[in-house]
């Protein structure tokens, strides 16, 4: 009487197809049991495969066939399209060929004078990448005008060494909720081109006086030793900026 045939253990099969095993990583709960049930099933008939001397090469193309076909259903796209059929690959729109069509399209427009763009495009992708904070960061800068900001530099003014870079108050000011994030927000605003910081300082000199009594600043000072000394700038909008809060933000 010939001994029952063992079923494989999920250590077995994970370790016979693992990249069919871990791709239900990422995706929601029902559609990753899904997927797992699917690997092991694949991952079954490679062992059953095997075991019957047939080739397993074969059986693991169907098995990524299925895998293919599978995450593109789950998806709802089709071959060379994006998630939702909205628009081809990535790779086809970072083409060359793709991108000079599209900046044939964009000089055409330029030269339509029927078409009328009153806001530039970019306008609401800015808008989707900015924080609640950030916004009011804009509108004070946009009502209030250029803040200071002060660096703290040690050593002589030709061999000087930064202690602290871009102290500001701009998050107090403009009451912000999360003010321990501002330099975040600033970097933030800096890379989308709707800040910019300035070495030029402001001309009214009691914005640095209210700045430099802060606790921040005289505690970097204070690391800086005798040669320490305060640097001013200052943090302005962009012209880019400035069109954007006129356009974007309620100002009034």
């Amino acid at each position: 009487m010939s001994e029952p045939e063992e079923t494989p253990t999920l250590e077995e099969l994970m370790r016979a197809a693992p990249g069919l095993a871990r791709i239900a990583v990422n995706i929601g709960l029902q559609s990753a049991v899904d997927a797992a049930n699917a690997s092991v099933d694949g991952a079954s008939r490679m062992i059953q495969a095997a075991q019957r001397g047939e080739s397993t090469a074969q059986v693991l193309q169907e098995g990524q066939d299925e895998l293919r076909t599978y995450l593109r259903g789950w998806l709802g796209v089709a071959d060379g399209t994006t998630r939702g059929g909205v628009g081809p690959a990535r790779h086809a729109d970072s083409s060359t060929a793709a991108l000079r069509q599209r900046g044939e399209e964009l000089l055409r427009e330029s030269a339509d004078v029927t078409l009328d763009i009153d806001s530039h495009p970019a306008y609401m992708r800015i808008l989707d990448a900015l924080a609640p904070d950030e916004g009011r960061l804009l509108r004070f800068l946009a009502l209030n005008g250029a803040q200071p900001s002060v660096d703290v530099r040690s050593g002589l003014p030709l061999a000087s060494q930064l202690v602290e870079q871009g102290l500001t108050m701009i998050a107090e000011e403009a009451g912000c909720r999360h003010r321990e994030r501002v330099y975040a927000y600033l970097n933030n605003l800096h890379r989308l081109g709707l800040v910019w910081f300035s070495r030029e300082p402001l001309r009214d000199t009691r914005h640095y006086q209210v700045l430099e009594a802060q606790t921040e600043v005289a505690d970097a000072l204070e690391r800086g030793g005798r040669t320490a000394r305060t640097v001013r700038r200052s943090i302005v909008l962009t012209p880019f900026g400035e069109d954007f809060c006129a356009v974007c933000l309620p100002l009034e």
